[in-house]
């Protein structure tokens, strides 16, 4: 059967402006690091994108190299479009990146004009549109001038295959620079991509100053801590989790006994406000309206729909947040 989208799709979402533009994102985003490779079924992925689409979800994150193998996430993307979202691509936002090793040799890595470029053609192709809505610069490069990583950007935008720049994992002082030379060259950086939740707060360490003072709007990757934010890990680690299958994204040795005691003190507060521990950690990135987006990920239908449920309680009280503050640092 055909899909055709939910007439209540944007009832459940909150949107918000990113930055000092005129573009809103989806208080939740989905990202396809993870579960939408060429070894997952692609009924599955297909399931999970439609129903996020349904419940308002309208960004879809994903990296040249994202799998296994790079670049079929993409592919998996881009079958979904081709059968059910292709009437709904203008309600969609579409991100890709690169900056990561994809293909061999020197030009398939970091953040030289080539190696962009070239990639950015290959992920259209992959997903089957003529641009995406934001492409970024993966990772900073320390061996490329970082005037040629943002002509780079600058150039995707003036050739009509982005539409926004961004970037991701820039430091404060990378940031200010990148953000300086996109607008001398009259591409404005959209968005910084960055590791943000209640065990990273690396980003309230000088860059969220520096994003609000560049207008720059912010996406937090990893909200959930890759899922130790959950109960997922409170009883120990399960065989077929993340870190059970000896993953290189979350390892054994970092579900800590310290750290399962800090998120087992953190779902206390998640209970008294009538939530699940993911969704006080959502609603807390999402809190004071300092990011405009939680990037998540997901392996089945329900972690969507829990998570879209954070947003029925995004405040926090004083008392809450100090409670919070205080379960970490014990």
């Amino acid at each position: 059967m055909p899909f055709v989208a939910s007439h209540k799709r944007y009832e459940s979402m909150v949107y918000s402006r990113c930055g000092r533009s005129g573009l809103d994102l989806p208080a939740i985003s989905l990202g396809l690091w993870h579960n939408f490779g060429g070894m997952d079924r692609l009924e599955n992925c297909r399931a999970m994108l439609l129903r996020a689409f349904d419940l308002g979800v309208t960004h879809f994150d994903l990296a040249n190299n994202y799998g296994p193998p790079p670049g079929a996430a993409e592919e998996s993307l881009g079958r979904v479009l081709a059968g059910d979202l292709r009437p709904y691509r203008d309600e969609l936002i579409l991100s890709t990146k690169a900056g990561y090793h994809m293909w061999p040799g020197p030009y398939g890595d970091w953040g030289s004009r080539k190696y962009l470029l070239a990639s950015l053609d290959q992920s259209l192709r992959r997903m089957g549109v003529e641009y995406v809505d934001i492409f970024y610069s993966h990772r900073p490069d320390p061996r490329t001038p970082i005037e040629e990583t943002m002509s780079a950007l600058d150039r995707a935008v003036r050739a009509g295959k982005a539409l926004y720049a961004g970037i991701s994992s820039y430091d404060p002082e990378q940031t200010r620079r990148a953000a300086a030379i996109l607008r001398g060259l009259g591409t404005p950086c959209l968005i910084h991509q960055v590791n943000y939740s209640l065990l990273d707060r690396r980003l309230e360490q000088g860059l969220q100053a520096v994003l609000a003072e560049e207008g720059i709007g912010t996406i937090a990757f990893c909200p959930l801590s890759q899922g130790l934010l959950t109960n997922r890990y409170l009883e120990g680690i399960p065989n077929d989790s993340r870190a059970g299958r000896s993953g290189t994204f979350l390892r054994r040795e970092q579900v800590k006994p310290e750290v399962v005691a800090r998120v087992r003190r953190l779902q206390t507060v998640a209970t008294a406000r009538g939530q699940t521990l993911a969704q006080m950690s959502l609603a807390w990135v999402l809190r004071e309206g300092r990011v405009a987006s939680a990037l998540i990920g997901a392996s089945r239908l329900e972690q969507i729909e829990e998570n879209v449920g954070c947003l029925r309680n995004r405040d926090f009280s004083s008392a809450e947040l100090m409670a919070i503050d205080a379960a970490l640092a014990e």
